[in-house]
């Protein structure tokens, strides 16, 4: 797919590097998913924890859902300012791509 970047390193879609999309054309690469993956849901070393809004689902504190989730931590980019993904985002787009036949793509363990 051309003209189709990671929201979260700028990376270029490829038929190599897994991606996964999220609402409105938001996605993320496999090499990034795999970090959050990581710092989020393993080593618990939250980025953010308020005041965000998840690239992924939209969701951010100006919305009803996410005053229900306001503690929910979720990974910055380091390379994209305004580029969150919420743990929730984390764990559905880890689950999928782990499922997925076509990329080798495995959730990190500790």
């Amino acid at each position: 797919m051309t003209g189709v970047r990671c929201d979260y390193c700028r990376r270029d879609w490829s038929d190599v590097e897994p991606f996964i999309e999220g609402h409105q054309g938001s996605c993320i690469c496999g090499r990034c998913l795999t970090i959050a993956f990581r710092e989020v849901m393993l080593h618990r070393d939250h980025s953010i924890t308020t005041g965000y809004k998840c690239r992924m689902c939209l969701e951010g504190d100006d919305d009803r859902a996410a005053q229900d989730r306001a503690d929910e931590p979720g990974w910055l980019s380091p390379v994209e300012p305004e580029a969150h993904i919420c743990r929730r985002c984390i764990k559905l787009a880890s689950g999928a791509l782990h499922k997925d036949k076509d990329y080798n793509w495995r959730k990190p363990e500790g």
